[in-house]
């Protein structure tokens, strides 16, 4: 059975969007494209490596797809991951009839979650998303997910396309594994643990302010 995995970049605010250049996604007036680049040390980029060393085939959202083909198939067969994106089976989820023209590219077709639910009990390699916000709160919605790898940036940026946005389906996480490095970055690997779980430190007899302020909020 293939896993589906998330691995993305998020500041400490949860803005994903445009990491990795200025021009790669100014969508909502976004000023802060390539926000990743002063981060990345030998330490960040090796344990990024190691997400690839799994194999893999690539799953992602029509507009990262469409700002991938337009760089790894032109990145020099000496960059190692232009070498794996591009040897890689591309699962694309697009509602469009443009053409996928990146080489070992395929459309998800018109019903994206019936797709990967198959895909899922196949054989062969994990599916790992690279950005695709949109795509991940979809797979989220139906429980498609099966691991996220969050790299966190020491950086607020106020404004920009989130990770989880409005709409994220509640979820408990359960943490395996973190790693942090002298540039600041924060990798952490989690995956879905049930559903969110409350309790309350509260006294069992209130007093009356407590009773009165929880009137006042309903």
């Amino acid at each position: 059975m293939r896993r589906i995995i998330a691995a993305t970049f998020v500041s400490l605010d949860g803005v994903m969007q445009a990491p990795g250049t200025p021009e790669e996604d100014p969508t909502g007036g976004f000023q802060f494209g390539g926000w990743t680049f002063h981060y990345f040390d030998e330490a960040t980029g090796a344990a990024l490596g190691e997400i690839f060393d799994k194999p893999f085939d690539l799953l992602l959202g029509r507009k990262t797809y469409d700002i991938f083909a337009a760089y790894w198939p032109y990145a020099g067969k000496d960059d190692r991951i232009a070498v794996l994106f591009n040897k890689v089976t591309k699962y694309v989820a697009t509602r469009g009839n443009a053409s996928l023209d990146w080489n070992n590219s395929r459309s998800l077709g018109t019903d994206v979650t019936a797709a990967l639910t198959e895909l899922k009990k196949g054989e062969g390699p994990d599916l790992l998303i690279q950005g695709s916000g949109n795509l991940i709160q979809t797979l989220l919605r139906h429980g498609l997910i099966d691991e996220y790898n969050v790299l966190t940036f020491p950086l607020l940026l106020g404004k920009g396309k989130k990770l989880f946005a409005d709409g994220t389906v509640p979820v408990a996480l359960k943490l395996i594994r973190s790693q942090s490095f002298p540039s600041g970055v924060i990798m952490a690997t989690y995956e879905p643990a049930g559903s969110v779980k409350t309790g309350s430190f509260a006294t069992e007899d209130p007093s009356e302010a407590e009773l009165r302020r929880r009137k006042n909020w309903q």
